[in-house]
């Protein structure tokens, strides 16, 4: 019922190098940001199909407690009694891991390259996850925000059909990136969820647009005081 992306990514900022870590998913249903997925300093993962919380939640904390991504994932899978009815795949910094449990509903599926996993659910086809992973990859030297290309690269897979059910209306999308990197002032656009509309992607975009615009306005009245931790240091 879903279709997501997690990506690593390596960069560097005043001469240090960094990792970066995103995952985007949207389905046709509610609230999919607050279920599907995870991400911190150290990896992301997203959980879906017939969606087990506890399995993104568990995976991202044991990838944070130092276990490779396939390692922790594998555990999970193989304690869990309906691994078959469920998708899991996530990102670390040495590698990928992919699972489509045998009794997920068609179209389902996934696929890897170098640093980005990508799976669906009950999709119009493979080209839905194939567009998203394509679209992505194609971006990885841009100097955009990571939140907008995943973004993008939903949008690719959502113009190849997406999600199949068109009987539901409702859908929702969301976004999440975090960082090694250690900024003042968090960018507002890292982290954003549409919980119930008709128009997902469209509406992620908007609301990353107003965020990044809203963050920029922040870091210009507001850097001084978080950098100095006063907040007399702002402007009036």
């Amino acid at each position: 019922m879903t279709f997501s992306i997690c990506v690593h990514e390596t960069y560097e900022d005043d001469g240090e190098e960094h990792d970066r870590f995103g995952v985007a998913v949207t389905t046709r249903l509610p609230g999919v940001g607050t279920l599907c997925p995870f991400v911190s300093e150290n990896g992301a993962v997203a959980t879906q199909s017939l969606v087990n919380v506890d399995l993104g939640r568990r995976g991202i904390r044991y990838v944070d407690d130092g276990l490779a991504v396939e390692d922790a994932l594998e555990a999970l899978l193989n304690a869990d009694e309906g691994a078959s009815n469920r998708q899991l795949h996530g990102v670390d910094r040495d590698g990928e891991f992919t699972f489509s449990g045998e009794d997920c509903k068609d179209w389902y599926g996934h696929t890897s390259g170098d640093g980005y996993t990508v799976a669906g659910n009950l999709l119009t086809g493979e080209s839905v996850i194939e567009a998203t992973a394509t679209a992505y990859a194609d971006s990885r030297d841009d100097e955009t925000p990571l939140a907008e290309r995943l973004i993008d690269a939903l949008a690719a897979g959502h113009a190849e059909g997406g999600d199949k059910r068109e009987e539901l209306r409702v859908q929702s999308a969301a976004v999440r990136v975090a960082t090694t990197e250690e900024r003042e002032l968090e960018p507002f656009y890292d982290d954003l969820r549409v919980d119930a509309t008709l128009e997902p992607i469209a509406d992620l975009r908007e609301t990353f647009d107003l965020a990044r615009e809203g963050y920029e306005m922040a870091l210009e009245k507001y850097e001084d005081a978080y950098e100095e931790d006063d907040i007399d240091a702002s402007e009036e």
